[in-house]
């Protein structure tokens, strides 16, 4: 059996690891990729954003940065955390400046009203992008805080995501699944088949699990990312708007049927949402994140863990440059941490 601790660096390891190797090729279609690079499997060294920062090979992108302020909020309560304790971290950690070049620019607007003092929940009114991945992506901790725990992982994602987009929106429906998803495969004998089921009993049902049943349905048969991403270019194909490839109901439909294509390997599906094209680093995210959390980092190169790890070590502009390792391990002793507390309820109350 895969130890707890295990999945939650998987987790980590597995999202982080997808984010940078998918950043080289994000915005690109898979004939693209293949006729520049033929099939990506290793970490190259980027540019983003075209503003002149050429990034190490193994250096993360926004989505991350994300991320990693909300495990800092984790790990300092030892706790579920609500949109407030991320907002205070925030208001600390965040460096200035760093739209457009560690993070979306609209990230600063964000930023800005953050600091004003209006409920953080009220955030996610300022932002454009209802429909966008921002928190589908990067809202793992969540699921992992509440490992196990459903409802919970659903609950706070749902309040937590009001920093980046506003209650009951699309993005935040569609981040459900990704929290939902990874606390069900948390859980000590889960399944690809028990983290698919979670979502169907757990996220929206018009609007979510219709979408992601169609597609599971439509992509039965492909065993191959080849065959995969062909299979999608009719389903998901739009252009010429703000954010094109990085709605949330494409991203997260992908990363679920990636998911069950290999079969919750981490290494396969972070290679797979890499060389899938379109919002690359973002699906891979998705998907390795959920596998990871399932089935561990075991089959992850250790090389490419040591390089996101230095790449993270000379990142001027990070919100923190923890290992992938201590990333996981803050989690890990916040959720040991809230056990002790719930079973010292227990027993206080049992009576």
């Amino acid at each position: 059996m895969i130890l707890l601790q295990d999945k939650m660096f998987g987790c980590i390891a597995g999202c982080h690891i997808a984010s940078s190797m998918g950043a080289v090729v994000e915005g690109m279609s898979w004939q693209e990729i293949e006729e520049q690079y033929g099939y990506v499997e290793t970490l190259y060294p980027y540019e983003h954003y075209w503003n002149g920062w050429q990034r190490e090979a193994g250096t993360t992108e926004d989505g991350v940065e994300r991320q990693k302020l909300i495990i800092t909020a984790i790990g300092e309560k030892k706790d579920r955390v609500n949109a407030e304790d991320i907002r205070a971290i925030w208001l600390r950690d965040i460096k200035g400046k760093v739209g457009g070049w560690i993070s979306e620019p609209f990230e600063e607007t964000l930023l800005a009203m953050a600091k004003t003092g209006i409920p953080a929940a009220d955030l996610g009114r300022y932002c454009d992008y209802a429909g966008l991945n921002s928190f589908a992506r990067a809202c793992h901790p969540i699921g992992l805080i509440n490992a196990g725990d459903v409802l919970s992982a659903k609950e706070d994602v749902l309040q937590c995501g009001q920093l980046y987009q506003t209650a009951n929106s699309k993005g935040l429906k569609w981040a459900c699944v990704t929290g939902v998803a990874i606390a069900e495969a948390a859980k000590p004998h889960a399944t690809v088949d028990r983290v698919i089921g979670a979502i169907y009993d757990n996220c929206d049902k018009d609007l979510v699990v219709q979408e992601i049943d169609k597609q599971l349905d439509y992509t039965k048969d492909c065993t191959t990312i080849q065959e995969l991403r062909e299979r999608f270019d009719s389903v998901y194909n739009g252009q010429g708007m703000p954010y094109p490839f990085s709605y949330a109901n494409e991203v997260v439909t992908k990363g679920i049927c990636i998911l069950r294509m290999v079969q919750g390997n981490t290494k396969e599906a972070i290679l797979a949402g890499v060389n899938m094209g379109r919002d690359t680093d973002c699906v891979a995210a998705v998907a390795a994140g959920i596998a990871g959390a399932l089935t561990g980092a075991e089959s992850i190169p250790e090389e490419w863990i040591k390089q996101v790890d230095y790449a993270t070590s000379i990142n001027p502009y990070t919100n923190s440059k923890r290992t992938l390792k201590e990333h996981a391990d803050l989690i890990y002793y916040a959720f040991r941490s809230r056990l002790d507390h719930m079973e010292q309820y227990a027993r206080q109350m049992n009576y």
